[in-house]
């Protein structure tokens, strides 16, 4: 019978320890120490050559319908998973506190318990931070009169328990950070604890088909919180964003086995839940006001276009060193744009602080938003407007010049919809002088 045993291992040097030390006696390194679980197993030849085979399977032989999917009811989370939630799975869903998690999670158990309500197992939703009181006031919100299977419960093994028991076609826990198993000694939420309770539940995923979705907390920094061995663990790792002062959200994948991790879902927090955006575009666009240093560019949210206005503040600094703030763009992105600017066009920014913003709270990663972000800041400097029915599209080199972006025809054809009648791109527009000269069309009257 194998003998169970804890031991610390430092996770710089792999340095063992048979209790906690603050810092590693072999590398120096502090607070590198976790609580591992190490087991001494007694196995013969024979018999690790039987474990060997027994786990040796041909794909031919694997039955297809074990790993169909799970329609959530929610259309923009099921494009985000590749077509819904594949069983067998595990998902992490991380995401600033009051963004919003707990309240999409339950919106999608309940959809997917209407689906079928005669099933008492359905879905078993796991709480470690609520009570079913709680939960009941935050369903009653959403769908009143709803049912949903609830398990008030933090030690990982009475989890699998249940799960084993009632086998329910999703199993929902809320959150990891919370569960611990005896077998440890440090705290619920230690490195040693999150990884160890994951690890238990990526098995009996496995094992039943049955999908797991955890929810992750986040560090200040915005990292998820535990061990990075968490975000490899697991299948697909989803991330909620959103400004807190903005109503929207948005749900994107930073790794998924099953899908693409290019999709985005869009949805507007209100008091009976999520609601999902149907037309991203028009809601972005639609408190949009004409003045100087607002752009419109055409970017992509995995295989679908959106719309949004980016608006940039140029004035005068009084500082040693001029501000550069990016909001919902990568803010050395900003910096090298800036930089182009000055060398390319002659632009006089050094004495000059710059904010550039992207509306609705989304972030905008993908380089074909560059010429909108350099255009908007070159309308505030110059206190011109951008032609209100042009779209912006296209990625700026160091050179100066606009380089091509991917699916341009479908960019246009969204932006043609919403009554943008010119899309100034890499295929009419070679450079950013060229750009200024087709974009820039009004004086603004002081």
């Amino acid at each position: 019978m194998a003998k169970q045993q804890t031991s610390f291992v430092c996770q710089q040097c792999g340095y063992h320890s048979p209790s906690f030390l603050g810092r590693c006696p072999e590398c120096g390194t502090w607070n590198s120490l976790v609580e591992t679980i190490s087991e001494s197993r007694q196995v013969g030849k024979s018999a690790s050559r039987q474990i060997l085979a027994a786990k040796v399977v041909n794909l031919k032989d694997v039955e297809k319908q074990k790993y169909a999917r799970i329609s959530t009811g929610l259309i923009e989370f099921d494009r985000v998973l590749g077509d819904g939630i594949v069983q067998g799975s595990v998902i992490l869903v991380s995401g600033d506190p009051g963004i919003g998690k707990s309240t999409l999670l339950t919106q999608l158990a309940l959809n997917i318990w209407q689906i079928n309500p005669s099933s008492a197992n359905n879905v078993l939703y796991i709480a470690g931070e609520e009570s079913a009181h709680q939960i009941k006031l935050r369903t009653d919100r959403i769908k009143p009169n709803a049912n949903l299977a609830i398990l008030n419960e933090t030690d990982v093994d009475s989890i699998i328990d249940a799960i084993k028991e009632h086998k329910p076609s999703l199993a929902i826990i809320d959150s990891i950070q919370t569960l611990e198993t005896l077998d440890l000694t440090s705290a619920a939420g230690s490195v040693g604890q999150v990884r160890e309770c994951a690890h238990r539940l990526q098995k009996i995923a496995k094992e039943l088909h049955i999908p797991i979705i955890l929810v992750g907390h986040v560090t200040k920094e915005g990292n998820i919180a535990g061990p990075k061995t968490l975000e490899h663990l697991v299948d697909v790792v989803l991330s909620l964003e959103g400004d807190p002062t903005s109503s929207f959200r948005i749900i994107r994948a930073s790794k998924n086995r099953f899908g693409s991790v290019d999709e985005v879902g869009i949805f507007e927090m209100s008091e009976q839940g999520m609601i999902e955006v149907t037309n991203p575009s028009k809601i972005f666009l639609e408190q949009r006001i004409l003045a100087p240093g607002s752009a419109v560019v055409a970017t992509m949210g995995g295989l679908r276009p959106l719309l949004v206005e980016i608006q940039a503040l140029v004035t005068k600094s009084f500082l040693p060193s001029p501000r550069r703030t990016g909001s919902g763009i990568d803010n050395n992105r900003l910096q090298l744009l800036v930089a182009v600017l000055s060398k390319r066009l002659g632009l006089p920014l050094y004495d000059q602080d710059i904010f550039v913003n992207v509306t609705g709270g989304l972030k905008v990663i993908e380089p074909a938003a560059d010429l909108a972000i350099c255009m908007s800041i070159i309308s505030s400097y110059k206190d011109q407007l951008i032609d209100p029915k042009v779209a912006l599209v296209g990625e700026v080199g160091l050179l100066g010049e606009l380089r091509s972006v991917r699916l341009v025809e479908k960019r246009k054809t969204e932006s043609k919809k919403l009554g943008f009648t010119t899309v100034i791109s890499p295929e009419n527009v070679k450079s950013l002088s060229e750009a200024v000269k087709a974009a820039l069309v009004t004086k603004v009257e002081k």
